[in-house]
C-alpha cells in the first residue's frame, strides 16, 4: 500500500507554519537583514565610510590609546593605566573649569532658546514687513567666524570701549569697568557673547516648526477663548517640541566644547574665571607636553557631552499619548 506525500498548499512559503502545527524555522533578525541587503549598495557609501573611518574613528581610537600613557609626543610614552583619568577628577582647577561650562550652559542654551521661542512666537504673530531680511540680520551672528566675533566684542566691551561711552553717556558711568578684565563679569560677559551669537539659530529652527502647525488649530482655539498666551503654551509650545530637542542638542554642544570665543577673548583669564575644559586640552596638549591627560581630558568630555546630549533626546522625546489618526479617510480614529 502506497502512502501519499504530504502537500504543501498553495502559496504557503517554506519557512512558514504548515497547518499540521509543525513549527518551522526562523531565521534571526540579524541575518535576514544582511541576506536582504544589497552589498552592491555599499560601494556607493565605501568612500564616505572610509573618510569617517580615517579622519574620525581613527583619531577618536589614538586618543583612548594616548589617554593611558604619560607621552610628550616626542619620546616613548609611559603606560600609567588610569592615572590621567585620576588626575582629571582629582585636580580641583579642572573641577572649577567644568563648573564655568555647567554655568555657561545658562546663557548659551537656556537664554538661547528662551529668546529663539519669544521671537519666533512674536513673528508668527505680527506683521512685519520684510521679514525675510529682518531673520537673515538675526541669524548673521550664527554665520560669522568665531575670531571675528570675539575681535569685534572684545573692543566693545573694552574698558574705552563704546559699550562704558554709552553708559558715561546716559549717565551711568559708575557701572562702567573692564567687563572682560574683572574677575566678576568675565564670565558672564562671556556667556552674554555666547546668547547674542545662538539665538538666532533658535530663532530659525522654530520659526521652521511654526510654519508646519495646522492654522486651523490655532482658529479653533480662539474661538474658545484662548489668547495670544494661552496659544503659545498650549498649542505652539508642544509642537515645538522636535525643534527645541535640536536647538539645545547643538546649543549644549557648543557650550561645552567653547574653546575660539574665550580663547580670543580671555585666553582663560583673568586668572582661571573664565577657564574651561577645551582650553586645558589645547594648553596641556600643545604648550604642556602632556599629550596623555589632554586625551584623558578630551575622553571625559566627550563622554560628558553625549550623556548631557541623551538626557535632553530622553526628556523631549515624543510620547505616543494623543489619539490615532486613521490611515483612511472615513474610518474612526482609535484612542
Amino acid at each position: 500500500m502506497s502512502t501519499a506525500a504530504p502537500t504543501r498548499h498553495r502559496g504557503t512559503p517554506p519557512t512558514m507554519a504548515r497547518p499540521d502545527g509543525n513549527r518551522s524555522r526562523r531565521r534571526l533578525p540579524l541575518v535576514s537583514y544582511l541576506s536582504s541587503l544589497s552589498w552592491s549598495s555599499l560601494l556607493y557609501v565605501a568612500p564616505a565610510l572610509t573618510f569617517f573611518a580615517v579622519f574620525v574613528l581613527y583619531p577618536i581610537g589614538v586618543s583612548v590609546w594616548y589617554s593611558f600613557y604619560a607621552y610628550d609626543g616626542l619620546t616613548v610614552g609611559t603606560w600609567v593605566g588610569w592615572g590621567n583619568y585620576t588626575a582629571v577628577f582629582t585636580d580641583h582647577q579642572l573641577r572649577a573649569a567644568l563648573l564655568h561650562s555647567l554655568l555657561l550652559l545658562i546663557f548659551y542654551a537656556a537664554l538661547p532658546v528662551c529668546a529663539g521661542l519669544l521671537l519666533a512666537g512674536a513673528m508668527s504673530r505680527i506683521r512685519v514687513y520684510g521679514l525675510t531680511v529682518f531673520r537673515a540680520v538675526l541669524f548673521l551672528p550664527q554665520i560669522l567666524s568665531s575670531v571675528v566675533v570675539a575681535v569685534a566684542w572684545r573692543n566693545l566691551l573694552a574698558e574705552d570701549g563704546p559699550v562704558n561711552a554709552v553708559l558715561r553717556a546716559l549717565g551711568l558711568g559708575r557701572f562702567t569697568t573692564s567687563w572682560l578684565g574683572d574677575f566678576d563679569t568675565a564670565l558672564p560677559s562671556i556667556g552674554l557673547i555666547g546668547t547674542w551669537v545662538e539665538y538666532g539659530l533658535c530663532m530659525v529652527l522654530f520659526l521652521s516648526g511654526i510654519v508646519a502647525i495646522d492654522r486651523s488649530t490655532y482658529e479653533a482655539a480662539r474661538l474658545d477663548g484662548a489668547g495670544p498666551v494661552r496659544e503659545f503654551f498650549s498649542i505652539t509650545l508642544p509642537a515645538l517640541r522636535p525643534q527645541i530637542s535640536i536647538a539645545l542638542i547643538l546649543t549644549v554642544t557648543f557650550a561645552l566644547r567653547n574653546f575660539d570665543l574665550i580663547w580670543n577673548t580671555t585666553r582663560g583669564g583673568p586668572g582661571t574665571s573664565t577657564t574651561v575644559p577645551s582650553l586645558y586640552v589645547y594648553q596641556d596638549a600643545f604648550q604642556n607636553r602632556m599629550l596623555g591627560r589632554a586625551s584623558a581630558l578630551a575622553i571625559v568630555l566627550t563622554v560628558v557631552i553625549l550623556v548631557v546630549v541623551l538626557v535632553v533626546q530622553l526628556t523631549l522625546r515624543e510620547r505616543d499619548g494623543g489619539p490615532r489618526r486613521s490611515a483612511r479617510p472615513g474610518t474612526k480614529g482609535q484612542s
